[in-house]
């Protein structure tokens, strides 16, 4: 039985997907990093980085979720290409999610939403980068149905766990600019496992409330340098 260490965030539902697309029995452990559980000892001893979400597959513990997207698909043979020059492609891409789509992302939601005041370059450089990575992809998926070329793979559920929060960064105009990516996010839309991962999702309540006590736990770096 798989433990899988979950808060509501894109990094954490890029693993749900997967979890459900390879109909892997698992049970979800919650952690919820408004509260802080993510420095507990009994987290930190999974994960040292404090962050989610982590695995654990018997004796094996996986923390990053580009990792466990790798480690899960290689061990279970689904989900990445066996051609090395599409295994390439897709290992390309989803590192391109990694390194840029995931941080830039985070970074212009940070400065959007959750910084005590606003900084606009800082908001002006991370939303540029986001916007300029979705021309990537865009450009990307007008060339073939998905990221690696025409099978579904890990890259594509990387993407879906950032694409589906790319309104927290351009507004209420999504993903109009990327018609490319709003087409695959469409076509994501449908598959059972999406669904499934959306579902377990909205099954599990996590603290909202943006207060002191979460700016701290959220942030402490923060607080280190303050004081």
């Amino acid at each position: 039985m798989i433990d899988f260490y979950f808060h509501a965030t894109p990094n954490s539902m890029k693993v749900a997907v997967l979890l459900q697309e390879l109909a892997l029995p698992f049970t979800i452990k919650p952690i919820d990093i408004f509260k802080g559980e993510q420095h507990l000892a009994a987290y930190t001893a999974i994960n040292p980085n404090g962050k989610v979400p982590a695995l654990v597959d018997g004796a094996t513990t996986v923390f990053d979720s580009h990792a466990i997207l790798l480690y899960l698909a290689d061990k279970h043979g689904q989900f990445v290409p066996q051609d090395r020059t599409e295994y390439a492609s897709m290992l390309s891409w989803l590192q391109m999610v990694a390194t840029g789509l995931s941080p830039f992302s985070g970074q212009a939601i940070h400065f959007m939403h959750y910084a005590p005041k606003q900084l606009p370059y800082a908001v002006n450089r991370y939303t540029r980068e986001v916007a300029r990575h979705y021309g990537v992809l865009d450009a990307r998926l007008g060339q073939s149905r998905y990221l690696a070329g025409d099978n579904y793979t890990i890259a594509d559920m990387a993407l879906w766990g950032w694409a589906a929060s790319a309104g927290y960064v351009f507004g209420a105009d999504g993903l109009k600019a990327y018609p490319n990516v709003q087409r695959f996010m469409d076509e994501m839309a449908l598959r059972p496992a999406v669904q499934r991962a959306l579902e377990m999702k909205a099954a599990h309540t996590f603290k909202s409330e943006l207060d002191d006590a979460a700016r701290r736990a959220m942030f402490p770096q923060n607080e280190q340098t303050a004081a």
